[in-house]
């Protein structure tokens, strides 16, 4: 193996050869795994919202807790300040999960508007806090004609823009008003399994598998430069 002093590239003070021991914690947390659900629609009879309904009640018979945001009255991004009853609801549902569903239907080849609203609203940083780092996502849709992936493609980028474990199944299911086929059924049963799965597999390593170089070196040179103000 390569000494780190070999890599003039890099500060080997802060360079971690990554340890499999770390990934088997001492204690595993022993609650249900905590989920939160999103839906990208305000229609009274909702697709995106029936079919997160029912991945709450899959969720709940595989051990998990549920909860799901109503995203009525929340107001548009940067429309009013982030300390709207609205958004703070959802950034406080966002710190309590441990995974999240987003459940989109496709408009225009999209995920609608409400939905990304929702995830726009999600901050990257609270102070401190990566709200969404390390946590699990399952992503779904609904289509009113034959089966896409428009929607659940753009939020696995969002998925990945917000440093989120994003699962591998997805679930699109054509045609929602007829509710639910057998198959399209069967396929939200197995993304929701593999949810559960990623959680209780992740939950307790996510500070150590999005523990980054990059930033304990920026982290680093911050600290040198606060040093550096305080003695001036």
């Amino acid at each position: 193996m390569s000494n780190p002093s070999d890599l003039p590239n890099v500060s080997a003070e802060l360079f971690h050869v990554p340890e499999a021991d770390r990934l088997s914690p001492a204690a595993l947390a022993t609650h249900a795994p905590r989920i939160l659900l999103l839906y990208g629609s305000l229609r009274k009879r909702s697709y995106s919202k029936l079919l997160a309904l029912e991945a709450a009640r899959l969720l709940q018979a595989m051990g998990a807790e549920t909860r799901l945001f109503d995203p009525t009255g929340l107001p548009l991004p940067d429309a009013e300040p982030d300390t709207h009853p609205k958004v703070q609801e959802l950034r406080q549902l966002v710190q309590w999960s441990e995974g999240m569903v987003w459940s989109s239907p496709e408009r225009h080849g999209s995920m609608s508007g409400i939905m990304k609203a929702q995830i726009d609203w999600i901050p990257l940083s609270q102070g401190s806090v990566r709200p969404t780092q390390g946590k699990t996502l399952a992503v779904m849709q609904v289509s009113g004609g034959s089966q896409s992936f428009n929607a659940v493609n753009q939020l696995r980028v969002l998925g990945r823009w917000m440093r989120m474990i994003t699962i591998p199944n997805q679930s699109s299911v054509a045609k929602a008003f007829n509710e639910f086929e057998e198959e399209f059924y069967d396929r939200v049963v197995d993304v929701m399994e593999e949810l559960v799965k990623f959680t209780l597999l992740t939950r307790d390593v996510s500070p150590y598998l999005v523990d980054r170089y990059s930033e304990r070196k920026e982290s680093a040179e911050e600290l040198a430069k606060r040093v550096s103000l305080r003695a001036i």
